[in-house]
């Protein structure tokens, strides 16, 4: 049985100051939790119930693990039916932020505020064999339970790094490829794609920022392919546009 200060330390978890103030975030789910602890990622401690515990013994190792019920699983859970597993990992260490690659593709992320997206293309990046992100200050943090958990284990893959998006750009090594997605772009497949560079994707509100808009290179955007002009979508959804642009620009190579 969970202890009231126990649960009250996870559940301030799910907030970004505690998140910092403790070191520690919150991973729930089955594929979430293996995947983290096949990680370089530590784990703090896991709470799960006897099945999962018998069940997953071979990927627990020396973690340590406490058995318990699903009512206290409810307590401390994000979810709107929890899981039989909550797992507590410590954060990453705070690095320097690296310069981007130059033989391959990063995401840079312009104030994607939905949970959801973020957790999105997280998961795309995983699957495209997109290792790093780049998310401007403004960017929904990584590791919110919500975007967690739909990064199906991804964020366990994928180096997600908040930075000064202006700076960034300004100090990209020379001749890398800046392809960003805007409404007013050439058709993406309709562009010389390169086999590197760095995709921006703007907010769901408002799309790229006005001042990051001159240090791209390459104005790109997915073709409207709808037969009526009359009431026309106004834009995509911002993770469903990353997928589309970054399978364009991969299948190219």
């Amino acid at each position: 049985m969970l202890s009231k200060a126990r649960i009250k330390l996870i559940n301030q978890l799910k907030q970004k100051k505690y998140r910092e103030q403790n070191h520690m975030f919150i991973v729930e789910g089955t594929r979430n939790t293996i995947d983290f602890l096949a990680s370089s990622f530590t784990a703090v401690e896991i709470f799960a119930t006897e099945n999962w515990i018998d069940e997953n013994k071979k990927q627990l190792d020396s973690a340590v693990v406490s058995s318990v019920g699903m009512k206290d699983l409810k307590k401390i859970s994000a979810l709107t039916n929890p899981s039989e597993v909550c797992a507590i990992f410590n954060l990453p260490t705070k690095k320097p932020s690296p310069t981007p690659q130059i033989d391959t593709y990063s995401l840079v992320l312009d104030d994607i505020h939905d949970p959801g997206n973020l957790g999105t293309i997280i998961r795309t990046a995983d699957w495209f064999g997109i290792t790093t992100i780049y998310c401007s200050i403004n960017t929904v943090d990584a590791f919110n339970p919500k975007v967690v958990q739909a990064t199906m284990g991804s964020l366990s893959r994928v180096q997600v790094v908040y930075t000064d998006l202006k700076v960034l750009l300004t100090n990209i090594p020379e001749g890398l490829p800046v392809y960003g997605a805007l409404l007013e772009g050439k058709p993406i497949n309709e562009v010389n794609h390169s086999k590197k560079g760095l995709i921006i994707i703007g907010s769901e509100a408002h799309g790229i920022s006005k001042d990051i808009i001159p240090l791209i290179s390459d104005k790109i955007t997915i073709p409207l392919l709808s037969s009526s002009d009359a009431n026309k979508p106004e834009s995509l959804n911002a993770s469903v546009a990353c997928a589309i642009i970054c399978y364009a620009l991969k299948i190219s190579n």
